[in-house]
């Protein structure tokens, strides 16, 4: 069912994102699609949104006029039963599941005191448990892949109060599905006689021109000093290029992985000369 990782291609290799129907989760998708993967995407946008671009079919088509092969799947990562349909889908349209790209999120970051319950509990449950939930279903199919990989769109778990502090709540999130990309390391450590699954998370150094930036008050100015997706898609297709047991258990940020592989001059992405530095990125893990 995959390809070897040593080689640049992701034909026969089968990838479920979450939430891509637009922004960093499409950007991914597009990335392995150059590279020949099969693509399925799971999210709730079926029809057009008024102030968000694209849909889970335009998403489709695009993943196929990259050189991929993609299927949309209708559905919200909370429930199990959407989840279990985008992971049947990928087995009887392309044969099994060999990546998992847990993107889809929710953020809010009022105060605690103004926070609402609701937004409360739809951090966790996009957040926390759809990655949970997807992961969860994809496992059985991920054992039978040659280099499965499962990568979570999280931050690396920074302990410094300033971050703790901001938003307790949206971190707690976060860093949940951080910890259980960890967790998860450990725990199938072991699995396909030591090769493993890979479980590793990746962060952006810096914000990224998503929808989710544009429409804030300030939203044009923002996005000039904010990066493309193409930088986290870049990233992310280098990462699941690696084998299994050379990316577990470890989190990533999108610029470091660039620098890495030989790509330092990221003036391509846009941003200018000073991008705005994401959240939970302090200074010292500049690239």
């Amino acid at each position: 069912m995959s390809s070897s990782p040593s080689e640049t291609t992701f034909a026969n290799r089968t990838m479920i994102v979450s939430g891509g129907s637009r922004g960093i989760g499409l950007a991914i998708a597009l990335g392995a699609a150059r590279r020949g993967a099969n693509v399925v995407l799971l999210a709730k946008t079926a029809e057009p949104h008024p102030k968000l671009p694209g849909t889970v079919h335009t998403a489709v088509a695009e993943v196929e006029a990259a050189g991929g092969k993609g299927a949309a799947v209708v559905g919200d990562v909370r429930k199990e039963e959407d989840v279990a349909r985008a992971v049947d889908t990928a087995v009887e349209r392309f044969g099994g599941v060999d990546i998992v790209v847990n993107n889809a999120s929710a953020i809010a970051t009022e105060p605690t005191e103004t926070l609402p319950v609701k937004k409360f509990d739809l951090m966790m449950d996009i957040n926390v448990r759809g990655t949970f939930l997807l992961t969860k279903a994809a496992l059985p199919h991920l054992r039978r892949s040659s280099n499965p990989h499962v990568l979570t769109l999280a931050p690396p778990t920074n302990m410094n109060p300033h971050w703790l502090g901001a938003h307790p709540s949206y971190t707690l999130s976060k860093y949940g599905m951080t910890l259980l990309s960890l967790g998860w390391a450990e725990e199938f450590r072991a699995e396909r006689d030591g090769a493993g699954i890979g479980f590793s998370c990746l962060w952006p150094e810096t914000y990224i021109a998503t929808s989710a930036v544009t429409n804030l008050a300030d939203g044009a100015a923002l996005a000039e000093a904010s990066r493309s997706p193409e930088i986290m898609g870049d990233a992310a297709t280098e990462i699941l290029s690696r084998p299994a047991a050379e990316v577990t258990g470890k989190c990533y940020i999108d610029s470091q992985v660039l620098a890495e592989s030989g790509v330092t001059d990221l003036s391509r992405y846009g941003g200018g000369n000073n991008p705005i530095r994401d959240i939970f990125v302090d200074e010292t893990v500049r690239a």
